[in-house]
């Protein structure tokens, strides 16, 4: 066996929770096992190490956690250098560097999205902290990597729950729309969309004509198609929203979620509601509406997933042995491989124009809303 690098990694999983990060730790803490290095779990992310909350993980605490979905070390949101305590926001990220210097951490291993990845790296270039990230989200849109776990389990979801909405649709000769998550990236909505024979994907990155819309709808009802899917990112943005939002960006003005008037809080229509609203007042035909949610993180981790974590775990135990830090483990055709960090943080992967995907959208008549 080579000379082992690294004698002590901590491990924290960062942000939403999604199927697969058991899967992960597994990987990771098995590979680094192997290889000597003690191997130190922080419970519930960047909260955790701050708070100085940690169990040691020996390869009966990773045993039987491969197809268990969420992370059993916890996760949350929160950010060493914007972390509420006790109501007052502070920066904390001298508290985790000590934290990981006073438990004799030689890197940092944490598996998360894009939030994660950018704190990461903050910690890093702040505290001269050793770390090594793997990509997770279901969102897909990790920066530098072909493909992130969590995605594929979600996708699995999302499909089957088109799936299920074509019964009730067919038999009522309805629209209905289903809402899948993504923000800013539209790889879960359109991959899904695809599998599931969605009539109209919309995504962020294509602002859709209403009009157009409606017209495809229509059209295919005189064809005698009497019920139509439609699958809808909350993230989407008709042709006007993307441009007031435009506007908005220029003018250095965030879009707000809610606005008061008399005194009176109103909070703005979800994306699907209103969208199945409008479709009916213009095409007269019934539409209905399922929010899809968190659903899409909860579960066990598709096989595909277990296996793209346990490569990528394994991947990270190498790096850590070869003494490799500072880099995500990415994935790139049917390799693993080490990416910078700086490559990756504080970047969105979104869906190009010309990728394939959509190209086969159009090929099969679905309408993506331009």
């Amino acid at each position: 066996m080579a000379a082992n690098h690294t004698r002590r990694i901590g491990i924290l999983t960062s942000g939403g929770d999604c199927p697969g990060l058991n899967a992960a730790i597994r990987g990771v803490a098995k590979a680094a096992l192997y290889n000597g290095t003690t191997v130190i779990g922080i419970q519930d992310g960047f909260r955790g190490l701050v708070e100085n909350r940690t169990i040691p993980l020996e390869d009966a605490a990773v045993s039987g956690i491969l197809t268990r979905g969420g992370t059993f070390l916890g996760s949350s949101r929160d950010k060493p250098h914007k972390m509420n305590m006790g109501g007052k926001i502070m920066d904390m990220t001298d508290v985790a560097v000590a934290n990981l210097k006073k438990m004799q951490i030689d890197c940092l291993v944490c598996l998360g999205g894009n939030g994660t990845q950018k704190n990461a790296l903050r910690l890093h270039e702040k505290g001269g902290i050793n770390v090594l990230t793997l990509p997770k989200t279901i969102d897909n849109d990790v920066a530098q990597t072909d493909i992130t776990f969590g995605f594929d389990s979600a996708m699995l979801i999302a499909t089957e729950a088109i799936d299920r909405l074509h019964t009730t649709a067919t038999s009522h000769h309805r629209v209905i729309i289903c809402e899948i998550m993504g923000h800013q990236a539209g790889w879960l909505t359109l991959g899904a969309g695809i599998a599931g024979g969605a009539d109209v994907i919309l995504i962020p990155e294509i602002p859709y004509d209403l009009e157009q819309v409606v017209e495809h709808i229509v059209t295919r009802r005189h064809h005698n198609k009497r019920f139509s899917i439609i699958a809808v990112a909350e993230g989407a943005l008709s042709k006007e929203e993307a441009a007031l939002n435009g506007d908005k960006k220029k003018k250095k003005t965030p879009h707000p979620i809610h606005k008061e008037k008399d005194g009176v809080v109103l909070i703005r229509e979800p994306k699907a509601s209103r969208l199945a609203r409008e479709i009916q007042q213009l095409s007269g035909i019934d539409a209905r509406v399922t929010s899809l949610g968190h659903v899409q993180r909860g579960g066990v981790p598709s096989p595909n997933d277990r296996l793209l974590c346990t490569r990528l775990g394994t991947k990270a135990g190498q790096l850590l042995a070869e003494g490799v830090y500072n880099v995500m483990v990415a994935v790139r055709g049917q390799q693993c491989v080490s990416v910078p960090l700086q490559k990756v943080a504080g970047i969105t992967r979104i869906v190009p124009d010309n990728h394939p995907w959509i190209e086969t959208a159009r090929l099969v008549d679905t309408c993506m809303g331009n």
